[in-house]
């Protein structure tokens, strides 16, 4: 099954460039054009330089973005600013942080793992990817032939094997910091031979599955393709075959996926219909929320959602609680999906609100017509208030193992089922590809 092997990987020399703190960003995708900057300013060798750099009107095929983060790859290196580690290793990688008041730790381990084709089915999707992302970090990888940041990958572990093994590297790590947000972050190299080897028979018989990172996967895919034709042929260590990776247990106590609100808006009339309490019935048993507070009214929602898929369809009117009825499973299971698939609450959105009663289309999603997606559940909340949507759909988060189940069943989750939290960071860990 996988191939996971440690790896000798770059990484900032402290004595050079102080906090590491300074020096690291989250995933390019997230970045915006102010935090560009402003990551730019904090530190002349923060990773923003090599992951995301900034654009010139006067760039040209042979002065880029690419190309600048080649050749400041290159003057780090050879001025020591990024040290390569002496024996290869695996890294244990911990955030410590906190939501709604909970303290969370997420565990993992960075590793090199084999590029599998997607029909191997060693290594499994959950979503589709961007083509405008995958074409960007196809340029970097042509350019700088190296990995600034790790995909997250979940692993099964039901035994707790690996758990127990790496959690003995947890008590004195070499690297630990905290960042703009507060989240705790800390490094700790393994490379005692006996456990590196038990490391890797164990994910030897394993399966992987991407939870985030989808895009940067399938470019390397392709990146590794372009070299073997070029190159006639590539060996079987060579760097590009593999890519750096977050290994993560699925049943990891810090693994937490948020919901992704939909936020609905520009409906007409016999749309806005649809969302009453009869219309709904069709396919849900519909509870109505009595007059509380929002927290009590998500706590409700959490505590069905608990036992059973569930959702809140909410309106400056009233707010009500939906779970699937019989009609509404028989049309699930015309959906063309997979039953992991059609056991998701989001599910139940896309496919029996959107699609069959609202007659919201793919295009329409696509030219952002009728919905919004929100992360952050007030945010969602006060968009009713304000007027700026007309029906707000409440949603709890899955759990990843629902997740898993859909890549197993070689299904893909409606759009924006998933929001994992946090992101993990660049420039902690950088695999040569060489």
């Amino acid at each position: 099954m996988a191939d996971v092997q440690p790896l000798r990987g770059f990484r900032y020399a402290k004595e050079k460039v102080g906090d590491p703190a300074q020096t690291i960003t989250p995933p390019f995708d997230v970045i915006s054009p102010d935090a560009q900057m402003r990551y730019y300013q904090r530190n002349p060798y923060n990773i923003i330089r090599l992951e995301l750099g900034q654009s010139n009107p006067t760039d040209n095929g042979l002065n880029n973005v690419y190309t600048r983060a080649a050749r400041t790859l290159a003057e780090w290196r050879l001025d020591g600013i990024l040290q390569q580690e002496t024996d290869a290793c695996y890294y244990l990688y911990q955030q410590r942080f906190s939501h709604n008041g909970q303290a969370y730790t997420r565990t993992s381990l960075l590793a090199r793992v084999r590029l599998e084709p997607w029909d191997a089915r060693v290594i499994l999707p959950h979503e589709h990817t961007r083509t405008k992302d995958k074409e960007d970090r196809l340029q970097l990888l042509r350019a700088c032939a190296t990995n600034f940041s790790p995909i997250m990958c979940m692993y099964d572990d039901p035994q707790g094997r690996v758990r127990r093994l790496i959690s003995t590297y947890a008590e004195q790590p070499e690297i630990q910091f905290v960042d703009e947000n507060g989240e705790e972050h800390l490094l700790q190299p393994i490379s005692d031979p006996q456990h590196t080897a038990l490391i890797q028979d164990f994910f030897a018989q394993r399966q992987l599955y991407i939870a985030d990172g989808h895009h940067r996967y399938t470019t390397a895919l392709n990146y590794r393709d372009e070299l073997q034709k070029q190159r006639r042929g590539l060996d079987a260590q060579d760097g590009a075959n593999f890519m750096l990776m977050a290994l993560i247990d699925v049943d990891d106590p810090g693994m937490l996926v948020l919901p992704t609100h939909r936020v609905l808006f520009d409906l007409t009339e016999e749309q806005l219909h649809k969302l009453t309490e009869q219309q709904l019935a069709r396919y849900f048993s519909v509870k109505k929320v009595a007059a509380a507070t929002d927290e009590v009214m998500l706590e409700e929602l959490a505590r069905v959602g608990s036992q059973q898929p569930a959702l809140i369809i909410k309106t400056a009117e009233q707010a009500l609680l939906l779970t699937i009825n019989a009609q509404g499973e028989q049309l699930m299971k015309e959906s063309g999906h997979s039953e992991a698939w059609n056991a998701l609450d989001v599910a139940l959105v896309q496919h029996l609100i959107l699609e069959t009663l609202l007659h919201i289309t793919a295009d329409d999603v696509a030219a952002g017509k009728y919905i919004r997606y929100m992360h952050d559940t007030q945010q969602a909340l006060q968009s009713l208030h304000t007027q700026e949507a007309q029906a707000i759909i409440l949603l709890n988060g899955i759990p990843f193992r629902q997740v898993r189940d859909v890549a197993l069943a070689d299904d893909r989750m409606p759009q924006k089922s998933t929001y994992l939290y946090p992101k993990l960071i660049t420039g902690l860990v950088i695999n040569p590809l060489w």
